[in-house]
């Protein structure tokens, strides 16, 4: 004896399928998304480590330099995107130099910036508290185009649309004591104003 199937019966699970196909991609595609922003979150620290690593050694005023120091933060050689960190690129990663002053805390150095390395040598030998004396180097991962000392996040973009959910991604920032500058070793420093 064959059982017939009723005709209400027919194609309910395919819709059963449907409903729980969507469910399950969208926990799926869910999880990636928290495993990435984990993973962001974690690699834009390392990003601004290796930045100010490279930075304190390097020569602020040679535009390639500094181009190849926000490059090589990113783990690239060329220009481009963090692996897996979309949107971020080298334009998102801010170094700016700061000076100590006497009586406060570090301050970005505004339009004082000295003209080269030596310059600053020599700015810092005569006082080491100038405004044009650069003593720390400081890394952000920052929007591109945020206005001078200000660094606004960068929002989290997800895979695909199908989770829903956003949020500023953490201001990684480091910062360490300026080193060479990109000046050579065994360059004389005047004790002059020069």
């Amino acid at each position: 004896m064959t059982r017939q199937t009723p005709t209400r019966q027919r194609g309910v699970a395919a819709v059963e399928f449907a409903v729980v196909a969507v469910v399950f991609f969208m926990l799926f595609f869910g999880i990636v998304d928290i495993i990435r922003a984990l993973y962001i979150c974690n690699i834009l620290q390392e990003v601004t480590r290796r930045a100010t690593a490279l930075a304190v050694n390097s020569d602020f005023s040679d535009a390639t330099a500094m181009l190849n120091v926000r490059t090589h933060a990113v783990f690239r050689t060329t220009r481009g995107a963090l692996l897996f960190a979309d949107p971020i690129t080298d334009d998102y990663v801010k170094i700016d130099y700061l000076h100590i002053p006497a009586t406060s805390d570090p301050v970005p150095i505004g339009t004082g910036m000295p003209a080269s390395p030596r310059q600053n040598r020599i700015n810092c030998t005569s006082n080491p508290n100038a405004a044009n004396c650069i003593q720390l180097v400081r890394v952000r991962i920052c929007l591109p185009g945020s206005a001078s000392g200000v660094c606004d996040p960068v929002s989290y973009q997800t895979l695909t649309s199908f989770v829903p959910f956003s949020f500023g991604l953490p201001t990684a920032t480091t910062i360490a004591r300026a080193e060479t500058l990109g000046m050579p070793p065994g360059v004389p420093v005047p004790t002059g104003g020069s």
